[in-house]
């Protein structure tokens, strides 16, 4: 092969060497740090009563893996971990999208920690129903709050389930108890009105409204208002000051037309400001007065007992779910039927009795 610029006449050119070919395989492949092993159920349980965060974050990353082989490690971990939980104020808050949940909880959170005692913060963000994914970007708002040594801020998808909560959220407030953390707050997706999960596993739920959206009736709606022990006006500053008082008494007045409570007290409409810190004392007074009514008259240990008895039968409705989704025969039937519901020939209801009455005529042979 001729190389014409190797010729006398180009003798004032250089020619440099080419580029070695890259290898195709990365040299660097083999020499990462490979992932550490799962720690024993002992050395968890250990960390964990340790107060070491790392531990910590491992074991609720545990109780909500779907992996069968970590079910059984989970339930054994939280089991341990359960006679030193029970001692915290857990405190769910929840309002529409935009409320000012999670710059509210920046606030109130250092506000709390000033006391002394140490704050977890599991905030549940809403996964998407295409691609199930979920950003986890609540912990962004929370910049004073993330840096505080004594707080612990753990974001988690809703990953389908109802009620504003992730499916494992009771179980991670067990271990975040036993870690030594005396505050819980867990903030909701914000759905607005079926936060009834939450509901169930805090002592205290505040609702954080704003003024001027359009439709004063949509926050005097049942459902949420019924459930709320304390609600606050938020972003009650500048221009906005008259609106929010106008929204605190057209919610006072809201409030006088639903039943009394189980417990007693009276439901409180405060405005403050989470982006200007005005007003956080007043409602953090607020809440500590509603721990004070509710310990004295009993209600706090009686509803933290309906509390256990209403999570027993959830665990039993989410078993009974997974023995029969994950059942193989199930699962073919369950094609076979709607392909058959798809196609028009079989109802639905038709179809959903049938997968029923073979699940439950088989259910002993497994």
């Amino acid at each position: 092969m001729e190389h014409p610029e190797n010729d006398k006449c180009y003798a004032g050119l250089s020619v440099n060497s080419g580029v070695a070919q890259p290898p195709s395989v990365n040299p660097y492949a083999g020499k990462r740090p490979r992932r550490k092993p799962l720690p024993t159920v002992p050395e968890m349980v250990e960390g964990i009563l340790r107060g070491d965060v790392t531990m910590l974050s491992r074991a609720v990353t545990l109780v909500e893996s779907l992996a069968p082989d970590h079910y059984a490690l989970a339930q054994e971990v939280i089991e341990k971990c359960l006679p030193y939980s029970g001692r915290s104020r857990r405190i769910g808050i929840t309002g529409v999208p935009g409320a000012g949940k999670s710059t509210s909880i920046d606030v109130f959170g250092l506000h709390v920690l000033r006391d002394g005692g140490k704050l977890a913060v599991l905030a549940i963000d809403p996964s998407s129903e295409r691609t199930k994914g979920s950003i986890l970007g609540d912990k962004t708002r929370m910049e004073k709050l993330s840096q505080h040594p004594d707080a612990f801020i753990r974001p988690s998808p809703s990953a389908g389930s109802l009620g504003g909560v992730a499916r494992k959220t009771r179980e991670t407030i067990v271990l975040c108890e036993a870690a030594g953390y005396n505050n819980i707050f867990v903030e909701t997706v914000g759905v607005g009105q079926s936060e009834t999960a939450v509901h169930s596993m805090v002592d205290f739920f505040l609702l954080i409204q704003l003024a001027g959206t359009g439709d004063e009736l949509q926050g005097i709606k049942r459902g949420i208002m019924e459930m709320a022990d304390g609600i606050v006006i938020n972003k009650a500053d500048g221009d906005n000051i008259g609106p929010a008082q106008l929204a605190q008494a057209q919610f006072r007045s809201a409030l006088h037309l639903f039943p009394p409570t189980e417990s007693g007290w009276k439901p409180e409409v405060l405005c403050y400001s989470g982006y200007y810190e005005l007003g956080i004392a007043e409602v953090w007074d607020m809440i500590d007065r509603y721990f004070d009514f509710v310990r004295a008259n009993g209600y706090f240990d009686e509803k933290r007992r309906r509390q256990a008895r209403f999570w027993m039968y959830e665990s039993i409705d989410e078993q009974l779910r997974k023995h029969f989704y994950d059942n193989p025969e199930v699962d073919a039937l369950l094609r076979d039927n709607e392909t058959e519901v798809l196609a028009n020939r079989r109802s639905s209801f038709a179809a959903a009795a049938k997968v029923l009455d073979y699940y439950f005529r088989n259910k002993n042979n497994r």
